[in-house]
């Protein structure tokens, strides 16, 4: 089922949550909504379902306007974050509720509840109460329970927080193959650019309310059409610096520069913006050559975090391996000026993709 938003926007009393969006999404297709907290994830999921009715605007479902339609008439089923399970039900119970409602046979029903069970790993758990669950195993049961319904929307808002890691890394792997023969439209809303490029499929980029950029998961990630959707995605947050352009050199502060790469040599002399990827600033290797001053060092498994003031820019360094830094050690980093990205005065991408 198509779901397009058209000119939709929602506000409650002064406040704008959603500014005018457009927004078509195709049945069969994987989209994911990422952005930070109260960037409107949430809210544009509840216009879609028809849990919100927009202030402006109208939304179209299965080439029909649903604006103001009940979410009880509508093929749409829904999982937050906050599971939410009937508290007296079984766990077989919960999930069956709403294939019971909609009067299948019981077979058909034990059928359904078993397939989705094994997939979430709640088979021996059927005959529990939910208060007898984990949280883990609790969102678990709402999302086998909304899954059950094979409807034709499919919102799933960061519905593994709460799930352990070995599940949460198995899910995300089976949910795209669990929609891609259904016909379903799925929208999965999330804050972490990783799990967004596990995922695949489409994504749209928001923040403070708006659709910054929508298209191709990997398209996004590698071709930002502006420094706001590159900052949605990137964790930790992207590198950005203030660069002059002279020539065919680009200087950052009074000590660094380096030769502009090829797609760029024909941009006017100026002021430009560049941002790079904290996985792209390395303790050691080549290209650019960068000191800066160490603010802190974190390591997090077989990954180091170091913050750093390179030029008066608070930059982040993540690489593998082991590197220990004391607060305020003078240090020197590393990149490829083919793996930045360039920006205008608007902060719009110039000079296409960087390299991988």
């Amino acid at each position: 089922m198509a779901i397009e938003l058209r000119k939709v926007s929602f506000r409650v009393g002064a406040d704008v949550h959603i500014y005018e969006t457009s927004l078509s999404l195709e049945p069969g297709k994987f989209n994911i909504l990422l952005g930070t907290t109260l960037s409107g994830k949430t809210t544009l999921m509840r216009l879609m379902a028809g849990l919100e009715k927009p202030t402006t605007g109208e939304v179209w479902a299965g080439g029909k306007n649903v604006t103001g339609v009940a979410v009880q008439k509508r093929s749409v089923a829904m999982v937050y974050q906050a599971f939410i399970n009937y508290p007296s039900f079984s766990v077989y119970d919960n999930i069956a509720s709403p294939l019971k409602v909609a009067g299948l046979p019981r077979a058909e029903i034990d059928a359904r509840v078993h397939q989705f069970a094994d997939l979430l790993k709640l088979t021996p758990m059927l005959k529990r109460l939910p208060s007898e669950l984990s949280g883990g195993q609790q969102q678990r049961t709402a999302l086998a329970r909304a899954l059950v319904k094979g409807a034709e929307l499919v919102l799933l808002d960061e519905p593994l927080a709460n799930l352990d890691y070995k599940l949460r890394e198995e899910l995300r792997d089976e949910l795209p193959r669990m929609f891609a023969d259904a016909g379903a439209t799925v929208v999965y809303a999330t804050s972490e650019p990783l799990e967004a490029l596990m995922l695949g499929g489409y994504t749209a980029t928001l923040n403070e309310g708006r659709v910054v950029q929508f298209g191709p998961t990997s398209t996004i990630y590698r071709h930002p059409d502006s420094l706001e959707s590159a900052k949605v995605f990137s964790d930790p947050p992207v590198n950005t610096a203030s660069v002059q352009k002279r020539g065919t050199r680009v200087l950052l502060g009074e000590s660094v520069s380096w030769d502009l790469p090829d797609r760029l040599r024909a941009i006017p002399d100026g002021e430009y913006k560049i941002g790079l990827r904290p996985h792209h600033l390395l303790p050691r290797g080549g290209g650019v050559e960068v000191d800066g001053e160490v603010q802190i060092a974190e390591i997090s498994g077989s990954v180091s975090i170091v913050r750093v003031n390179i030029a008066g820019n608070n930059w982040v360094s993540e690489a593998h391996g082991i590197h220990s830094y004391e607060y305020g050690e003078k240090a020197r980093f590393y990149f490829d000026p083919e793996r930045c990205l360039y920006f205008d005065a608007q902060e719009n991408l110039i000079g296409g993709q960087a390299a991988e």
